[in-house]
C-alpha cells in the first residue's frame, strides 16, 4: 500500500474559466435491486461536484430490477429536478448473447452517453466532495486512459470486519501497484466500483460489449487496456469514494468466491493455492494461541510473544 499513488486534490480546484473547459463526463451507474443504494448513490454524486449539465451527465441505468429501485430513481429526479441526472429503464437482454453482470447496463448507458469520460460507479459507491475533478485531472496529467481505485472501505456488521479488511489487503497483495501501473509487466487490476474510462480508450478496447460474458469484467478490461498498449492508472482512492459492498455472510461468500475464483484465470489449483495461503496468515495463529492456553503452556505464549515484539 505504500507504493500506492495518490491523487492530489489541489488539481481539482476550478476556476471560471477551467470549468468552461473542463471535459463532458459522464458518470454510469448501472443498478440492478438496488433500492437501498441508489438514493444516496445518486445524492452523493450531484452534491459532490458543482459542474453544470454543460459539463456533467448522471445516467442511472436500472438492470430490470425486481424491487423498488426504477420508482426510486424516478422519484428522486423529479423531486430534485436537477437537469444533470438521467434515469434509463433498462432494455431486455439480448436472447442472442450472453450477457453476464451489469455488462448489458453499462452497454446500453455507453450509446446514450456524450462524455469524452466515462466513470462508471456501483450504486454502493458514495463519491466524496471534488471526486470527479481530481480524478479528471489525474487522468489529464498523467495521460491515463482507464483510472481506476480503490475506495475506502465501509465495513458495520461483524461479517463486514471479519472478512472485508483480510480480502483487500489480499487483493494489495496480489495485485501490486507498482507491478499494475508499469506498462512493461503483463499486471493488470481494475475496481469495479470505480473505474473512469478515456472514451477513446475505452472504444479502442471494445467496451462491455467486448466482455460481455465476463462476470469479472473490471478485471479483463484492464487486461485489454495493457494489451492495446494503453495507459492503466491503479490508486488509492479513500480520498475519492467509499463502498460497503457486501451486507451479509452469503452476500461475502457469492461475492470474493466468484471474484477470486475468475481472478485467478478460473485455476482450481491457484484457488486451493490462496485458500492455503489465507488459513496460515489468519486464523491458523489463533488456533495456536487457543491449543497453548488450553495447555497452559504460558512460557511458549510468552516466547512468541517477544519474538513477534521484537520482529
Amino acid at each position: 500500500m505504500e507504493n500506492a499513488p495518490r491523487t492530489d486534490r489541489s488539481l481539482a480546484k476550478l476556476s471560471p474559466e477551467s470549468a468552461a473547459q473542463f471535459p463532458k463526463f459522464s458518470v454510469i451507474v448501472p443498478a440492478y435491486n438496488e433500492a437501498e443504494n441508489i438514493r444516496d448513490c445518486a445524492s452523493a454524486i450531484l452534491e459532490s461536484t458543482p459542474l453544470s449539465v454543460d459539463n456533467l451527465e448522471v445516467l442511472i441505468v436500472d438492470d430490470r430490477s425486481t424491487d423498488d429501485t426504477l420508482a426510486i430513481a424516478q422519484t428522486l429526479q423529479q423531486h430534485l429536478n436537477d437537469p444533470r441526472l438521467k434515469i434509463l429503464a433498462g432494455q431486455p437482454r439480448p436472447t442472442n448473447q450472453y450477457w453476464a453482470g451489469k455488462n448489458w447496463a453499462c452497454a446500453q448507458a455507453v450509446q446514450i452517453a456524450t462524455g469524452d469520460f466515462l466513470l462508471f460507479i456501483d450504486a454502493d459507491v458514495r463519491l466524496k466532495s471534488a471526486a470527479i475533478e481530481t480524478a479528471i485531472a489525474t487522468a489529464e496529467t498523467e495521460k491515463i486512459d482507464l483510472f481506476t481505485c480503490m475506495p475506502a472501505l465501509v465495513c458495520e456488521c461483524f461479517a463486514e470486519w471479519l472478512v472485508q479488511p483480510i480480502m483487500f489487503n489480499h487483493l494489495a497483495v496480489c495485485f501490486d501497484f507498482t507491478a499494475v501501473n508499469d506498462p512493461t509487466t503483463d499486471s493488470a487490476f481494475a475496481g469495479g466500483p470505480f473505474m473512469l474510462f478515456r472514451r477513446s480508450g475505452y472504444e479502442k478496447i471494445g467496451g462491455h460489449e467486448a466482455v460481455a460474458g465476463e462476470i469479472v469484467e473490471d478485471v479483463e478490461l484492464a487486461r485489454r487496456i495493457k494489451r492495446a498498449g494503453l495507459k492503466l492508472g491503479l490508486y488509492s482512492g479513500s480520498n475519492l469514494a467509499s463502498v460497503r459492498m457486501y451486507r451479509s455472510w452469503n452476500a461475502l461468500w457469492e461475492g470474493w468466491t466468484k471474484n477470486l475464483y475468475l481472478g485467478a484465470n478460473r485455476s482450481w489449483g491457484m484457488m486451493v493455492y490462496m485458500a492455503a495461503i489465507m488459513l496460515f496468515l489468519y486464523p491458523m495463529p489463533w488456533f495456536a494461541l487457543a491449543i497453548l492456553l488450553a495447555k497452559g503452556d504460558f512460557a511458549e505464549i510468552l516466547t512468541i510473544t517477544n519474538y513477534w515484539s521484537l520482529d
